[in-house]
């Protein structure tokens, strides 16, 4: 297992639990978000509970002067990270033409340039090492139709797949882990309380098991992993489903 994981988007939700399950099998951490006491609130639980070190970083990815302290700590030589977890990221209504373009533009910039800029820095360090992980956070949204955020989810999944394919026989893999719906706190920052999502109950994961998946998936090397049977096989159906389809599909739910 890796012996320092970095972490974005580590206050709660999915970053969150990879901080505590890394933790769990003895990696020290760095964990970074905007929100600064929620980030040492986590931090003193996970020294209490496991002992290990973990670092807090204050950040703000969307500001350049931020971004860069995460991407100097990243390709510090003298305390290496083994692995990289982007998991930053925020949702937005469906309808594009509806939503403020300067919000669109900050959504496509935290999916996508922050994860590619981070990966850069990450594989720079890690490659002259001869080993190490990147896992970037996707979603099944990667393979259906479903806004901006689809778009921005299904280049992390190509990108991914090519780096994997690229670096990995190098000793450093790249992983996108691409959940369903899981129980977080995602929708609520969307103005979403739970029960209104508009999903069915069977679609929810549990975020102790899409965090377990995909940390188990990425120590396998696989380029990309979607936790759940019942997810792989909606991924499976939706590459003969048309695209009308798959369109309609991913109008459903929030």
């Amino acid at each position: 297992m890796s012996r320092t994981a970095l972490i974005t988007g580590a206050s709660s939700g999915l970053g969150a639990e990879f901080a505590r399950q890394l933790a769990a099998t003895g990696a020290h951490l760095v964990l970074v978000a905007r929100d600064r006491t929620a980030l040492d609130e986590l931090a003193a639980r996970i020294r209490r509970t496991h002992g290990v070190e973990v670092e807090v970083l204050r950040a703000d990815l969307l500001k350049p002067r931020h971004l860069d302290r995460v991407v100097a700590r990243l390709s510090d030589p003298e305390r290496p990270v083994d692995l990289l977890v982007n998991n930053a990221g925020f949702g937005l209504p469906l309808d594009f033409a509806g939503n403020d373009i300067d919000d669109e533009v900050r959504h496509l910039e935290l999916h996508v340039e922050v994860p590619m800029r981070l990966s850069h820095a990450a594989l720079r360090a890690m490659l002259p090492r001869k080993r190490g992980r990147i896992i970037n956070v996707a979603s099944v949204a990667a393979f259906i139709p479903r806004s901006t955020y689809g778009a921005c989810k299904g280049w992390l999944v190509a990108f991914s797949e090519w780096a994997n394919g690229r670096y990995g026989p190098q000793g450093v893999t790249t992983t996108a882990v691409c959940p369903g719906y899981t129980h977080t706190n995602f929708h609520e920052r969307l103005g979403l309380p739970p029960g209104q999502e508009g999903i069915p109950g069977w679609m929810w994961l549990d975020a102790r098991t899409v965090v377990a998946e995909g940390l188990r998936d990425a120590a396998r090397g696989k380029a990309v992993s979607v936790p759940s049977f019942r997810y792989r096989a909606i991924v499976a159906l939706s590459r003969f489903a048309p695209r009308s389809l798959g369109a309609r599909v991913g109008a459903r739910g929030r």
